[in-house]
């Protein structure tokens, strides 16, 4: 049976990946890709959804973004590409292992990719918001969007994310993420991923 990568709530977990403040100057569309995994916070915080969030080299490049609201969170801090770090993968134990991850974030090609892998590794079904992901060049961005794509990861959008969680104008949480999504996402040149396919 083809897998269909249908998200459920009560068995995801949001993974933000180094949005951080040195990074802020130099990535293609930074404010747009910070503020949809913002939505995505605000979203797994209505609907029960546990964040994970790390932070690369802070003591070089800097806190996490005050604006993707994750001040309260403890942000895991790393050397390497991957997130999955030991005490990424201790959290996620002590979640009960969470089949689904949905992953946003920096950089596309590097840390968000050798994520993905050790994700996908791991069993788990990896859906990459790829309008809450970027890179500093964008043919970076779109290539590592096609790579993880043939490696099994699911690409999607913010707003496809938040429907998917609900499924049902009738879902009791509905109102509050229809709240998230009275404007549009903002457009952040994905559609040359598309020209070129």
């Amino acid at each position: 049976v083809a897998k269909l990568g249908r998200l459920a709530s009560e068995d995801a977990v949001l993974f933000l990946c180094d949005m951080q403040e040195k990074f802020r100057p130099n990535i293609f569309q930074f404010n747009n890709i910070v503020s949809n995994a913002a939505r995505l916070l605000q979203a797994s915080r209505v609907l029960g959804i546990p964040p994970i969030v790390t932070e690369q080299y802070p003591k070089g490049l800097g806190p996490t973004v005050p604006e993707l609201g994750a001040a309260d969170l403890k942000a895991h801090a790393k050397t390497s590409f991957t997130m999955m770090i030991e005490d990424v993968k201790k959290e996620l134990d002590a979640l009960g292992n969470p089949k689904q991850a949905i992953l946003c974030g920096i950089e596309a090609h590097a840390c968000i990719a050798c994520t993905a892998f050790d994700l996908i590794e791991r069993g788990m079904e990896v859906h990459i918001v790829a309008d809450a992901v970027s890179a500093r060049s964008q043919t970076d961005r779109l290539f590592a969007l096609s790579r993880l794509k043939q490696s099994g990861a699911f690409l999607t959008t913010t707003e496809a994310v938040l429907l998917q969680l609900v499924q049902d104008a009738k879902h009791p949480k509905f109102k509050q993420i229809q709240q998230l999504m009275l404007h549009p996402s903002p457009d952040t040149g994905l559609l040359a991923f598309f020209s070129a396919m």
